[in-house]
């Protein structure tokens, strides 16, 4: 792979990485409510589910999921109702502040099973969009080389996205954690949820109207 060809994917992928999307908002909210280290595992789980869309992409299967209507409508609603779930369950929250100590507790016990639950949230977020799967079925075939080896140039396109991706879901969960300084003034948590919670349901509204066009 030329470097020219590389530089141009970076930039395609760094617009991708650094929109503000469903994972995340997920992972500075989990930052906020768990702390930073939970958030990690978070940002983890989604960046594996992406990674996996972009594995079956670049195999040629994505193709087959994108034009599938029955496959892109299944991954379309799980991923909507999921999001839609997250914003009621934070509307309804009844949590006026957050207490610091309970965020430090939550940074220090990063048990099992904890961990697994921050995990498969970021894995169902990210795997649930569709578009995902059109925007990487549409961009490969722009930067492969046929007369070069294949799994190295798969090499390459997984590790920058990878790196990309983790960076970007890391700053948000940081900025997350950061503000949560702000957050912890009594009454804070019950607006911070409200908006996040509308955020989730506009984002899971949205996804429902994606269509493979």
């Amino acid at each position: 792979m030329s470097l020219d060809t590389w530089i141009y994917y970076f930039l395609a992928v760094l617009v991708l990485t650094a929109s503000p999307g469903p994972s995340s908002l997920l992972c500075m909210t989990k930052a906020v409510q768990s702390g930073f280290k939970l958030s990690v595992f978070t940002a983890l789980g989604s960046l594996t589910a992406i990674t996996g869309i972009l594995s079956l992409s670049f195999t040629g299967l994505g193709v087959i999921i994108a034009s599938s209507e029955l496959v892109f409508s299944v991954i379309k609603w799980v991923g909507a109702a999921y999001l839609i779930y997250l914003g009621f369950k934070a509307i309804r929250s009844t949590q006026q502040d957050y207490e610091m100590d309970s965020v430090h507790s939550a940074n220090k016990e990063t048990t099992k099973g904890s961990r697994i639950h921050h995990f498969v949230s970021g894995f169902i977020v990210g795997s649930s969009n569709p578009k995902a799967i059109l925007f990487f079925t549409a961009l490969f075939p722009q930067f492969i080389d046929p007369n070069a080896s294949l799994m190295s140039q798969y090499m390459v396109f997984a590790i920058t996205f990878a790196v990309m991706e983790l960076s970007w879901l890391l700053m948000y969960a940081y900025l997350g954690a950061k503000s949560s300084n702000w957050l912890f003034a009594k009454g804070r948590a019950k607006i911070f949820n409200r908006v996040t919670g509308g955020v989730f349901i506009g984002a899971g509204a949205l996804l429902s109207t994606t269509s493979r066009a």
